[in-house]
């Protein structure tokens, strides 16, 4: 499904989909143990979202096959969605997706027994996208695109580095406080620890003297 991360934004949706079209099929018809999988997800449509491209496609199964259309009116199973970067983490650099589900990364929503069996369908396939891609539209086609999702997620992968060792900087510098912010906290500390000392000693003051008071009331 990462075709749609072209470096060639500007390609028509109506192609993106007949390209990631063409693969699947291939794919899947090569294949005669998926049967069983595409058999179970007949007649159901999953619409796919591209955030950052604010593009959707649906990608339907129907006896044994598969069609992806820029356009659906019917009944939509589950919701894919998920950025260029997103998709390509899970395509091309074979992420697990419950993994970017857990980070946010992919959202789903939808029939669950669909989503599991498209799961299953997935697993099933391994899928090799810069393969099929160089297999159905030649090396110079499929080796473009997966350099496109490959420096996605490379840029993904730098900018969650950085943002990691600013956090980390950051932290340490709460750790490490200078010494004379040490001595400031240790003093404070010191004043509330006295000051709940005295907090106690009232309390306890005060409990002995209800206790005084009710002992004569009772005589």
């Amino acid at each position: 499904m990462s075709v749609m991360f072209l470096p060639l934004r500007l390609i028509p949706l109506p192609v993106q989909c007949v390209v990631i079209s063409t693969v699947l099929d291939l794919a899947f018809s090569r294949e005669t143990s998926l049967k069983e999988h595409l058999d179970g997800l007949n007649q159901m449509v999953f619409r796919i979202h591209v955030s950052d491209l604010s593009s959707t496609f649906y990608l339907g199964f129907k006896a044994g096959k598969t069609w992806v259309h820029p356009m659906h009116t019917g009944d939509v199973a589950v919701k894919i969605t998920a950025s260029t970067s997103g998709f390509s983490r899970m395509c091309f650099a074979h992420e697990d997706p419950d993994e970017l589900v857990f980070q946010q990364v992919l959202q789903l929503s939808g029939d669950s027994e669909a989503m599991l069996r498209f799961k299953k369908l997935l697993a099933a396939a391994d899928l090799n996208w810069e393969d099929e891609l160089r297999s159905s539209f030649g090396d110079f086609f499929g080796t473009r695109v997966a350099k496109a999702a490959y420096a996605l997620v490379k840029a993904e992968q730098k900018i969650s580095s950085a943002s990691k060792e600013s956090l980390q900087h950051y932290l340490d510098r709460i750790k490490n406080p200078n010494q004379q912010r040490l001595q400031t906290w240790q003093a404070g500390v010191e004043q509330l620890a006295h000051q709940n000392n005295r907090i106690k000693t009232k309390m306890t003051r005060l409990e002995h003297r209800v206790e005084h008071l009710q002992s004569a009331k009772s005589t």
